[in-house]
């Protein structure tokens, strides 16, 4: 019988180090792996395997290319030997199979990759959005400037980049934008209709998703929507596709000219997976402007990803991981926030949380905020 091995901590830190080291290499390999149909041969092919010479022949690869990636992902974790008891020595290949012929299973790793919705988004969105940018992030560190934008052209944001961007980086961005919130809004559309609000308004609404959602969910609400040109004017082209043109206007503005006062008078003020998207003093300055927009039964809400409320490691690696596009890419000094930076925001732009809502869809948090200069009580 074969011993485990005794624990090495000293190795274990050594090959993490490793995998650090090669992990734009792993990444890439993962990505080919499922884009050139190698993961889905072997999932098809179960527990037996293929050998590299009948993935070439699946996926159309060179029986070079099919060899040097099925090997390299023995040590991504993405396929194994079946039947070899993990020696990966030539010719140990498991069960029917000649000298340096091995077989090669599909891992549990392997099949989160070809088969993982969140998984698929997340690394469309690093390979299109992030990973030209990121040799950029000392730059960008250094200069708080979103330095890595500079691949796809000259604009001070993302945002003002965003509808002149490529089609397919495009496509990848606002997949991984609606990923997260399309998950959530569901969940927070009962909640912040509970009190039956007549106007709404939705800063930083982008597409027009929201939007869209608050108008069939509640037939006499009205929306508009705060944002930059371009983004009001891709929901303005959702929205007329949705028959909505009469109940959701758009009104833009400049976030970061804080001189520039939000419009008054609704009923409920939004705000999802925005506030992300500044520094914490441009954050409290904007809900500032919020606050001065309110009325006293105006209620805030505010919906985000914060990663000091996530129930596991996944959801917090997600966020930690995307905290450096915002640095990198998107303008240089906001991050993924906790909820703990974000409600400090709050108190010092005087509003106060008074609800909490942990946990809707894959990984949100919706607070409601109100004036902190009128008493819960007055409220309706």
């Amino acid at each position: 019988m074969k011993n485990d091995p005794a624990p090495n901590p000293t190795l274990d830190a050594m090959l993490a180090a490793q995998r650090i080291a090669f992990a734009p290499v792993m990444f890439q390999v993962a990505r080919v792996m499922r884009n050139r149909g190698v993961l889905r041969a072997l999932q098809r092919a179960g527990k037996g395997g293929r050998t590299a010479a009948e993935v070439a022949q699946d996926t159309g690869l060179s029986a070079y290319a099919a060899k040097t990636l099925l090997e390299a992902s023995l040590s991504f974790g993405l396929v194994e030997l079946p039947g070899g008891n993990g020696d990966r020595r030539e010719g140990q290949g498991g069960r029917g199979t000649r000298e340096g012929e091995e077989r090669y299973a599909i891992t549990r790793i392997g099949l989160v990759v070809e088969n993982d919705r969140m998984t698929r988004i997340n690394m469309d969105f690093i390979h299109d959005v992030c990973y030209e940018g990121m040799r950029f992030l000392d730059e960008a560190i250094e200069g708080g400037k979103p330095a890595g934008l500079k691949v796809f052209g000259d604009w001070p944001t993302v945002y003002e980049a965003l509808p002149e961007l490529p089609p397919k980086v495009r496509e990848s961005w606002f997949a991984f934008d609606h990923l997260y919130s399309d998950s959530a809004f569901p969940k927070a559309l009962p909640i912040v209709f509970e009190r039956r609000p007549k106007t709404l308004l939705d800063i930083g609404g982008n597409t027009g998703r929201w939007a869209i959602q608050c108008c069939t969910h509640d037939p006499d609400v009205r929306v508009t929507i705060l944002d930059l040109p371009g983004q009001l004017e891709d929901a303005r082209v959702n929205v007329e596709q949705h028959g909505l043109l009469g109940r959701v206007m758009g009104t833009p503005i400049d976030f970061l000219d804080h001189g520039q006062a939000f419009p008054t008078g609704f009923d409920a003020i939004w705000m999802s997976q925005f506030l992300v998207c500044f520094s914490e003093a441009d954050i409290t300055q904007i809900l500032r402007r919020a606050r001065a927009a309110m009325g006293e039964e105006t209620e805030l809400w505010i919906l985000d990803t914060f990663w000091d409320r996530q129930e596991n490691e996944v959801a917090v690696h997600c966020l930690h991981g995307s905290s450096l596009y915002f640095t990198c890419l998107a303008n240089g000094n906001s991050r993924m926030y906790s909820a703990a930076d974000i409600k400090r925001c709050i108190e010092e732009a005087g509003l106060t949380v008074d609800a909490e809502i942990d946990h809707l869809g894959l990984a949100h948090t919706l607070l409601r905020c109100r004036r902190r200069d009128v008493p819960a009580g007055k409220r309706a």
